[in-house]
């Protein structure tokens, strides 16, 4: 036991002497230490204006997205030839924590979610690896192909385009997004994709008359091929004349319908069977997986710009911005660009409230700490530490590439109380040693008692600002969400607990003998100071006299917070407004686009009545990107509302929600509310759109099916559920078509064939971009 506090005293000792050689040379070098505190000072201000900025920690997995289109197959045939080869295989891959696959009509969508500080392009090079290996096992025409390196937590900027003045049809519009604006927006640094959404894709069809083509004896066969050899180009190397070079080139790609009607498919005794004598050749819009709508006045064509991880979202928004701009100007009369999703908003919202929280909070205690000591210069050695060590936090979060969000912020929210300890405390002991001395006494003798002041009670300040920076190590050791979440916060309070521990025992010494001169009043003679020793001192002198009186009472006090602590709900993350709201119903399976449109209009309408409403954007199905695997059944409405300024008095987001789910109340639509970030990450973490999900598992559909429905009945009635909503894994309309092996058989007709004849015929065959 001796030799423990031995060596206790010991390192306390060697602590002291540290602190205090360095308060000696502190005071020795003043000219060094106020050059090394305005470096600190200007780097910190280049850290702020340079350091990125976002609402909350990117906490999205490391994740790559295989997006693999097979047109015109029924989900359960993509599900046995694409998605269930890609998944069995990605799953023997290095560092894989889940693999998810998704099939839907004419697309299948493969996630693989890696462990934690995986590096996103050595995944994605690993997958490649595994992709050579598969990609044999997989139908003839079957490309998958890599997602951009992006999740959809990185959504930050959406807008609409539409034409009211009916100048331009959706086709054109589309047109317009896809071969203009898309493009230019995709060159601002930091955008991963821009993928489009609604509208009308444009394409040659070709609409076969199966009469005919029996009247002139041509197999369809012959109509595919006729139909891709006359969309091509080639070249025929060089032709030398009268002394130059001429580059040989064969022009041949499509410009009208005209060219494809005039293709050859045989000829009859020299006559020229061409696609025009057994088919219509027509422009037409392709098959449309996804639908928008804006405000509930029609149709528009959407665009979503996905930013890549760790780029500064404020930044990616505001060149998005300066780009539309001039985008606006090389845009058709009558076509405009709507901003229907702007993260920015919620960004510099949730930035700007917590600098202001930051600035009220260090002019608190530059108020505090000149009525308590009633000194302004005094007060000034308390106040001038806290930017500076706030600064050299951001500094560090800048070198290592930490956002300033929420968490990180709140971290020198909390930091900045226990930063102005140390000086407080130097500063409160130098006015005591200093009212003692004698009205007469010499500058030196002055200065001499400041520099003992300060060693008398700095060391042991380092020494407790040390352990309070060590104080939050343990959340370095989360894993996970968590660990994404919870971090940033730990390490701006240590760099700022450090910082203000550095400057404890350098700058605080220094600025003391600079700025505390003149008379210095006694703490007696302070009423404030006089008034709180009054009230605190009955307090002290009470408990110390009955003192088991006063350690029951505080055990009494503490077992006392056992029941409501048991009551206490708890969540990974609080509930964050972000100024606008995601509205995603689900319908029931089989849905048309015809109807998805209808039910996007009708709810939008609804939606526009409410006074709190700035404007409506919906989509049902997906868009042009491998981050949103969305079925048609699916509808995902932004829902952007006024400042809060504008609202009706007494409203909150809870009632708005609650007023808004009374509105929009459709047969066969299970309502669900939330905010557009927290629901991403939501879908990103668990592969649903709530945080909370019960899996069924099975060999039987059907069965899967009802126990689903019943689990959803259940969870409706738990305490605190809003909504409950189980996917339906059946309820399809197919069409199904078994062909006779026999009969097929007697006719000389493969089963190949007729397969054949089925998905070009009925279903419509794509056979070049």
């Amino acid at each position: 036991m001796n030799n423990t506090n031995q060596s206790q005293e010991i390192f306390h000792d060697s602590s002291n002497s540290f602190a205090a050689k360095i308060i000696d040379w502190s005071v020795g070098n003043r000219f060094f230490v106020m050059l090394g505190a305005l470096v600190l000072l200007v780097a910190g201000m280049v850290s702020i204006t340079t350091i990125p900025l976002d609402a909350i920690p990117d906490l999205s997995d490391t994740q790559v997205i295989i997006r693999t289109e097979f047109p015109g197959q029924a989900p359960q045939v993509i599900e046995d030839q694409v998605t269930y080869p890609l998944s069995t295989q990605m799953l023997s891959l290095p560092k894989t924590k889940a693999v998810r696959g998704f099939s839907m009509f004419g697309t299948s969508f493969v996630y693989i979610i890696f462990e934690d500080k995986t590096d996103m392009y050595w995944a994605r090079s690993r997958v490649l690896e595994a992709l050579s290996q598969v990609s044999s096992n997989l139908p003839d025409g079957v490309t998958p192909q890599l997602g951009p390196d992006a999740t959809g937590v990185g959504w930050v900027f959406q807008y609409a385009l539409f034409d009211r003045t009916g100048g331009h049809d959706l086709a054109e519009i589309r047109s317009i997004q896809d071969w203009f604006v898309r493009f230019e927006l995709a060159t601002v640094d930091g955008v991963a994709e821009v993928a489009s959404v609604g509208g009308f894709v444009k394409e040659y069809q070709v609409l076969v008359d199966p009469n005919k083509l029996r009247a002139f004896d041509v197999p369809l066969t012959t109509v595919i091929d006729a139909v891709r050899s006359a969309n091509q180009e080639t070249g025929g190397r060089t032709l030398e004349m009268s002394e130059s070079e001429y580059l040989i080139r064969s022009f041949g790609y499509i410009t009208k319908t005209e060219d494809l009607q005039q293709a050859v498919l045989k000829t009859i005794d020299g006559t020229p069977i061409t696609i025009a004598d057994v088919a219509r050749v027509v422009e037409g819009p392709s098959i449309r997986r996804g639908v928008t709508e804006l405000n509930g006045i029609g149709e528009a064509v959407g665009g979503i710009v996905v930013m890549r991880p760790g780029a500064n979202a404020l930044t990616v928004i505001h060149d998005i911005k300066e780009r539309l701009v001039s985008i606006k100007q090389g845009l058709p009369e009558g076509v405009e660009i709507k901003t229907v999703y702007d993260r920015s908003t919620l960004i510099e919202g949730s930035v700007d409230y917590l600098k202001d929280k930051l600035i009220e909070e260090s002019l608190m205690v530059a108020i505090i700490t000149f009525l308590f000591l009633l000194h302004a210069r005094s007060a000034l050695v308390a106040i001038i530490t806290i930017p500076l060590g706030i600064l050299a936090a951001f500094i560090v979060m800048n070198a290592q590439g930490i956002t300033a969000n929420i968490m990180s912020l709140g971290g020198i929210a909390i930091a900045i109380g226990a930063m102005v300890d140390a000086s407080i405390v130097m500063v409160e002991n130098a006015h005591r040693k200093l009212a003692n001395l004698p009205p007469d006494a010499s500058a030196q003798k002055k200065q001499e008692v400041l520099i003992n002041a300060a060693k008398e009670v700095g060391p042991g300040l380092f020494f407790s600002l040390l352990i309070i920076t060590v104080s939050f190590f343990p959340v370095f050791a989360l894993t996970g969400q968590s660990e994404r979440l919870f971090t940033p916060l730990a390490y701006t309070k240590t760099y700022a607990m450090a910082a203000a521990a550095l400057l404890s025992v350098t700058v605080v010494p220094v600025l003391m003998i600079w700025l505390i001169k003149g008379k210095i009043k006694r703490e007696d003679e302070n009423p404030i100071n006089r008034f709180f020793i009054e009230l605190y001192r009955p307090f002290l002198n009470a408990a110390l006299k009955w003192r088991k009186a006063t350690i029951i009472i505080a055990l009494v006090a503490l077992f006392s917070t056992a029941l409501p602590a048991s009551k206490l709900g708890s969540e990974f993350m609080p509930t964050l407004y972000e100024g606008g709201l995601l509205y995603m119903p689900m319908t029931l399976p089989g849905v048309s686009i015809t109807k998805a449109r209808e039910i996007l209009q009708i709810s939008n309408r609804q939606l526009m009545t409410i006074p709190e409403v700035e404007h409506v954007f919906g989509k049902a199905g997906r868009s042009d990107s491998a981050t949103d695997p969305a079925p048609l059944a699916m509808i995902e409405t932004w829902v952007e509302l006024k400042p809060r300024s504008e609202w009706r008095k007494g409203m909150t987001p809870k009632k708005l929600i609650a007023d808004m789910n009374k509105r929009v109340q459709l047969p066969g639509m299970l309502n669900s509310w939330g905010f557009p970030i927290k629901i991403r990450l939501d879908m990103l973490t668990t592969g649903i759109r709530t945080p909370v999900g019960i899996k069924v598992s099975g060999s039987n559909l059907t069965m899967i099916d009802k126990i689903a429905k019943r689990v959803e009945t259940l969870a409706r009635d738990v305490d605190g559920t809003r909504s409950a909503i189980a996917d339906r894994v059946v309820g399809g309309k197919y069409i199904e078509i078994e062909a006779n092996r026999r009969e097929i058989a007697r006719y000389g007709v493969s089963l190949t064939t007729v397969q054949r004849i089925i998905q070009i015929a009925l279903g419509g065959m794509k056979l070049d971009d």
